[in-house]
């Protein structure tokens, strides 16, 4: 992430990977204030075994796309709300240059973010595709038992 102050959009992606016994790293690497240390964190990162770069970044959000420069791995940005309710941050991850692509979730969308990873780090990795298909199951349950809740709630005028 590009600074501390992200935290508590990317700790989502965190909580996510964690609970799927992903492993993963946290940094803060800004790519205006720290370019040398993005770029070694970059080129130095599939030699560390990492398979997916998660990117979070707002305003100017240039770290993702800084970051995919510097490897040849995925690159997932997430656009943080900022300054234009996250817009300026979203339409600088998504206008990348031909040759440097980066995956773009939504503002603040940094579980999405670990869902596209897992997704696809799970391509070759079948137990890591079992508990994201468990976790995805989860998601069913999890809207069946609030539409069964729903159900439940009786106004003069509902019709379900």
């Amino acid at each position: 992430m590009g600074s501390t102050s992200d935290l508590p959009v990317m700790e989502k992606a965190c909580k996510l990977l964690d609970e799927l016994q992903v492993p993963f790293e946290v940094n803060a690497l800004s790519a205006h204030r720290t370019p040398d240390a993005v770029e070694a964190f970059a080129r130095t990162a599939k030699d560390r075994g990492i398979k997916v770069i998660i990117a979070g970044a707002g305003m100017a959000a240039a770290l993702p796309g800084v970051i995919a420069a510097s490897t040849t791995l995925p690159v997932i940005g997430v656009p943080i709300k900022g300054m234009l309710d996250g817009l300026d941050a979203m339409l600088s991850i998504i206008q990348m240059p031909p040759g440097i692509p980066v995956a773009t979730v939504g503002v603040n969308g940094a579980q999405n973010a670990a869902i596209l990873a897992v997704q696809m780090m799970a391509l070759s990795d079948a137990d890591l595709a079992q508990r994201l298909a468990a976790y995805k199951g989860n998601l069913r349950v999890k809207i069946e038992k609030a539409n069964q809740e729903l159900a439940e709630i009786k106004y003069q005028f509902k019709t379900n």
